[in-house]
């Protein structure tokens, strides 16, 4: 007897035979040698379907768990980030934001030697769990001197830090982008702090923003 979907595949078919087999009166009969034979086709079929079907399940909770455990992996590396660095992580909708304390001297745009070791740990991040995805570097500026001038150093501040991320990171160059927000006055850390000297530090910055879903699409792409 057989059970399961499979079992009950051939049981219809069984029934169904069987059924032209009480038939009488028919021009032409089904004998039991073509009944047993088409039941053993049947039941190849059905085996060889169903173990097509268990491979590609295996298959797939294989990928579910590898990318479980990815994930899992990322926010160890993530939480490791935030403490090592003092980083703080935004996620919204499409985008994860890395605020990095990634500071310039007063109307600078050069990197820091101080400030290269995040860029290289950020680089890692992104290498090892996103990698392909596009980063943006935002560039700001304290709110001292003109609006088109700080729009023009938060460029060059956010156009260094690219440079670095592809020569010393190792990116692609079409796969770092760079943006100023200047001294747009929503995006200070201290709203209206500025130079010259240590004060409105925080406002000259930069921002690394990467695709947050990027591993979800590309791991589960393969399972769909």
């Amino acid at each position: 007897m057989f059970t399961g979907v499979g079992g009950s595949r051939v049981l219809v078919v069984v029934g169904a035979l069987g059924a032209a087999l009480g038939l009488s009166g028919c021009a032409a009969k089904v004998t039991r040698e073509d009944f047993t034979a088409e039941v053993a086709r049947l039941r190849e079929e059905v085996q060889t379907g169903d173990a097509q079907l268990g491979a590609r399940i295996d298959s797939t909770n294989q990928l579910v768990a590898d990318h479980t455990r990815r994930l899992d992996a990322l926010d160890q590396e993530l939480q490791a980030f935030r403490s090592e660095y003092n980083v703080s992580i935004e996620r919204t909708k499409d985008m994860m934001k890395f605020n990095v304390p990634v500071h310039f001297e007063f109307a600078k745009s050069e990197l820091r030697e101080a400030d290269r070791p995040v860029l290289d740990r950020f680089a890692t991040v992104v290498k090892e769990y996103y990698p392909g995805a596009l980063v943006t570097v935002e560039g700001f500026t304290d709110p001292a001197g003109t609006a088109a001038y700080n729009r023009r150093l938060g460029q060059h501040r956010a156009d260094a830090v690219k440079e670095y991320l592809a020569s010393a990171g190792g990116f692609e160059t079409m796969q770092v982008k760079s943006v100023s927000y200047g001294e747009s006055r929503n995006r200070q850390v201290v709203p209206g702090a500025k130079g010259p000297g240590d004060a409105g530090l925080e406002n000259r910055r930069v921002a690394l923003v990467i695709d947050h879903v990027a591993i979800a699409t590309d791991q589960l792409a393969t399972v769909r």
